[in-house]
């Protein structure tokens, strides 16, 4: 079946893998971005000269009014929105005792009220079709925590307790809501950690390795997809096997 997806966080790193994993399958597909414009535009003009059918929009997913402009966008353009993958996010390494209260209210609002924004905004469309797919970004870290990231790991813990619980309350109208964690993926959030780091990172990774967006995005597709239509309230680590 075909799919409309809204794919937030989508010009960079896992969200731009994901959103073109989905239109190279036939998904129409809405890249999300806030401040990357350029790239998402030519993610959009690559994907569309491969014959996919997507557009861009730019929100905070903070921002309720703007997620449902969004949303209201998607439909005008592409018809009710049946899949959302909630991507969007914000890291970053801190001591607990100096986080600032307006940080730790940042990172809840994107990584968390963010999912919140976008899955109220396009749920009236799966509700009225007794179908859907709804995949939250989180991280191994939301399951097992990471020093001096609390309020990351706090977020990531808090998208899975979401997803588990939005799966028992929508499994009895057909909606289906899972969670990929992924583990250390090379990307530009991930850079800022020094190759030194990085390599001790891959080094402690039973595959050996950092994943790729691409490797996440083939776990997002598949849980998006028909092949895990039994799947529900799962949480599929991504992570080459670091927490095993």
């Amino acid at each position: 079946m075909e799919q409309t997806a809204i794919v937030t966080g989508a010009s960079r790193g896992i969200g731009r893998a994901v959103a073109a994993a989905l239109a190279q399958g036939g998904a129409r597909v809405c890249i999300n971005y806030l401040r990357q414009r350029e790239k998402a535009e030519e993610l959009a003009a690559r994907l569309t000269a491969e014959g996919g059918r997507v557009m861009c929009w730019q929100a905070d997913v903070a921002d309720r009014a703007a997620v449902e402009a969004m949303a209201d966008a998607v439909r005008r353009r592409f018809g009710p929105i049946s899949l959302v993958v909630s991507n969007a996010g914000i890291a970053g390494q801190l001591q607990f005792q100096d986080v600032r209260e307006a940080e730790w209210d940042r990172y809840f609002a994107v990584n968390v009220k963010g999912a919140y924004h976008v899955i109220q905004a396009a749920l009236p469309d799966m509700l009225h079709a007794h179908a859907g797919s709804i995949v939250t970004v989180s991280s191994m870290w939301g399951l097992r925590g990471a020093s001096c990231e609390a309020v990351y790991s706090a977020t990531k813990a808090a998208l899975i307790g979401l997803t588990r619980s939005l799966a028992l309350e929508l499994a009895p109208t057909g909606i289906r809501v899972n969670c990929v964690a992924p583990g250390v993926i090379n990307t530009d959030m991930v850079q800022v950690l020094g190759q030194e780091t990085l390599a001790s990172l891959a080094e402690a990774t039973p595959l050996g390795r950092l994943g790729t967006p691409e490797d996440v995005a083939a776990a997002v597709c598949f849980l998006a997809g028909e092949q895990a239509g039994f799947l529900t309230g799962q949480v599929l680590c991504a992570d080459g096997g670091f927490i095993v």
